[in-house]
């Protein structure tokens, strides 16, 4: 049965649904966007994230996954949650030998991981994997389900997915308590009308992330700002879905078919994990890759084709020029290099 007419009978049985839980039958239920038999983090899928940009970004934060390992000593173990192709663990392993775990739910995702980074050992769920080290999680929390919350003179109110006349709409209801007291604390001073992702599931993996390491660090890069740098998106929200690298129709048009995603709120997540006891930095991606010394990388690129070029080796400095074009990709402020990156370290 297709997601759409799953979606729809359970509706007609049960009622309305609440967004989040939508967004989880829609990506992770029978069918779902990652559920399914596609690999969608590669160039014939539907997006690309930073390791499928360049193998510099791996490579990059194995010296992170280093730092972390001289501070805290054995024992030690790195795990991705989220790790889709295993693009992240095949560039960082190349540089590090380090006890490897994967999270991931995507079937298709789990083969390819066993392909590429055959000696990672992959689990399903968090509570397997992680422990003391560190936990990467690159583009994940955008993905976990999340509410959508509204601005009205008399309070919050909360959108849900119900049946019109011409197929799903969003109809508003009361906020649940939980939905309306998290966009009192994060949403900033929205005006009447104002749309916001209220994304419990994204703050409730953090603390969960943070007890299971007890010591070590959690480190998020992902598409978003803070509470205040993304008031002026309240507006319209920041939901949205992507398909074929392009953005994607409404969600409620073709659920199962589309990523949906929205901007993750990094101040909420950041109030997360100094409340169980995490030291927090937030940083921009580019800066984040400075500072673990991707420039200097970028500058021994640059000398090496030149001295190819100088060589009348073409093939080889095209490469060369490739590689180089790639790794800028993850600095470039106005792209992947202004995603944000959350360390908190316990």
């Amino acid at each position: 049965m297709a997601v759409l007419d799953s979606l729809k009978h359970r509706i007609m049985d049960s009622g309305p649904l609440y967004f989040d839980e939508f967004m989880n039958e829609a990506l992770y239920g029978p069918g779902g966007f990652f559920a399914g038999d596609v690999l969608r983090s590669v160039k014939g899928g539907d997006f690309l994230t930073s390791p499928e940009v360049s193998p510099l970004f791996g490579a990059t934060l194995a010296r992170f996954v280093e730092q972390e390992r001289a501070r805290i000593g054995e024992p030690f173990r790195l795990v991705e949650v989220g790790a889709g192709s295993g693009s992240l663990l095949a560039s960082l392993l190349a540089e590090i030998e380090v006890d490897a775990w994967a999270v991931e739910v995507s079937p298709p995702a789990r083969l390819a991981l066993e392909a590429i980074v055959p000696a990672v050992r992959v689990a399903d769920k968090a509570e397997t994997a992680v422990g003391r080290g560190v936990v990467l999680a690159n583009e994940l929390l955008d993905n976990l389900p999340m509410s959508l919350a509204v601005r009205r003179a008399e309070g919050w109110a909360e959108q849900v997915v119900a049946i019109g006349p011409d197929g799903l709409t969003l109809e508003e209801v009361p906020a649940r308590p939980e939905v309306g007291a998290w966009a009192d604390r994060f949403s900033g001073p929205v005006a009447e009308g104002s749309l916001v992702e209220v994304q419990l599931q994204a703050a409730e993996w953090v603390r969960t992330v943070l007890n299971l390491i007890g010591e070590g660090a959690l480190l998020v890069i992902d598409y978003g700002a803070t509470a205040e740098e993304l008031e002026p998106r309240r507006v319209t929200g920041t939901l949205r879905t992507y398909r074929s690298h392009h953005l994607g129709p409404d969600p409620l048009h073709a659920p199962g078919q589309t990523d949906i995603t929205a901007d993750v709120n990094f101040t909420a997540l950041m109030a997360v994990a100094e409340e169980e006891g995490a030291a927090v930095e937030l940083l921009r991606q580019d800066d984040l890759l400075t500072d673990l010394g991707l420039r200097e990388e970028l500058s021994r690129l640059r000398r090496e084709e030149l001295e190819l070029a100088r060589s009348g080796d073409e093939m080889a400095r095209l490469q060369m020029r490739s590689c180089h074009t790639e790794a800028q990709a993850l600095l470039n402020p106005r792209g992947l290099g202004d995603f944000r990156a959350l360390v908190a370290r316990k």
